[in-house]
Formats: C-alpha cells, sequence, structure tokens
C-alpha cells in the first residue's frame, strides 16, 4: 500500500511532530548531501531560491530539487565553479493511518477509532519568505544559477523566486 500524495501533507497545520526520541522506527531522511560544489572559495555572487509561501516539503521533494540543481550546475558551469547549500532540514515526521482495504477488512481495520498513525516520512516546516536552496557563483555563470534555480523549483510544492545578492559573500564549512 503507498504513501498518500504529498499535497495532502503541503498545508502547515498544528504543532511540529518532532520529538523523535518517543517515537519508534521514524524513516530516515532521502537527503544525501545539503552542501555541494566547492565549499572552500567564497563567490561573489550568491543566489537563493525563496519560498512565497508557507508550506511543508517533503525530504524526497527536496532531495529531487537538490539533484536537479547540481546535476545542471556541474553541467553547465563545472564542479569546482559554484557552492550549492539546501538551506532547510526535514525535523517534521509525517503521521498515516493506515486502513486496510479489500474482503474481509471490516475485521482487521478499526477505521478512525484511536487514529493516531506510524511515521512515514519528515518535512522540512518553511515560512513565506524563508530560504530553501542557496547558489554561490561567479559573475559570469549567474544565469546559470537562475536556471537552476528555477528547475529545481518545480519539484517544490510552493512558488518559488529567486533573490540575488552581490554583497555577501557565500562562505561553505
Amino acid at each position: 500500500m503507498g504513501r498518500k500524495p504529498a499535497r495532502m501533507y503541503t498545508r502547515v497545520s498544528g504543532h511540529a511532530y518532532v520529538r523523535r526520541e518517543y517515537m519508534g522506527g521514524v524513516p530516515g531522511s532521502k537527503i544525501a548531501i545539503f552542501d555541494m560544489g566547492n565549499p572552500s572559495r567564497e563567490f561573489p555572487v550568491s543566489l537563493a531560491l525563496v519560498a512565497k509561501e508557507a508550506c511543508q516539503i517533503r525530504h524526497n521533494a527536496l532531495e529531487a530539487a537538490r539533484i536537479f540543481a547540481n546535476r545542471y550546475l556541474v553541467k553547465e558551469v563545472g564542479r569546482k565553479n559554484f557552492y550549492l547549500k539546501i538551506r532547510v532540514y526535514p525535523h517534521h515526521v509525517l503521521r498515516e493511518n493506515k486502513l486496510a482495504v479489500g474482503a474481509g477488512a471490516d475485521r482487521v481495520s478499526s477505521g478512525m477509532r484511536h487514529a493516531f498513525g506510524r511515521a512515514v516520512g519528515t518535512t522540512a516546516r518553511v515560512k513565506s519568505g524563508q530560504k530553501v536552496i542557496s547558489v554561490g557563483v561567479e559573475e559570469q555563470n549567474v544565469e546559470y544559477a537562475k536556471d537552476a534555480l528555477k528547475r529545481a523549483s518545480y519539484k517544490l510544492p510552493t512558488p518559488c523566486r529567486i533573490a540575488i545578492d552581490k554583497s555577501e559573500e557565500l562562505v561553505g564549512g
């Protein structure tokens, strides 16, 4: 039985469910790396993907956006000519009440009685105006970075804008 669609979890409602010491069996985050490219170098231009609305972004959506942006930047700019950083971490644990379906399911499932649910994944709670992904590049590679962030925003459940800051240095490490 598959998970519920991600659109069921995009709205932020209620308190964050983050106390993992009380939970048994929380699935691990799919995000492999939070810093990519060249973290030791300082880049003059910093671009950021900024969420326009408050939402919850699942860990697999963040990983898909990271892979999309990283692969594009490595191909167009080169592995040592950018620094990409994921700015949010999926702390909030999602719960899903599994309901039995099919013949004889009425004897197995108790419906919505005590429907707390078991942990099925994690999300990052993002506020309106919060940076989700940031990229540091040289001046001549700004258009490639914009395109990479635009492509990464396709994987996220909220409308995003790209903010450019030339004065602040995006420093790795």
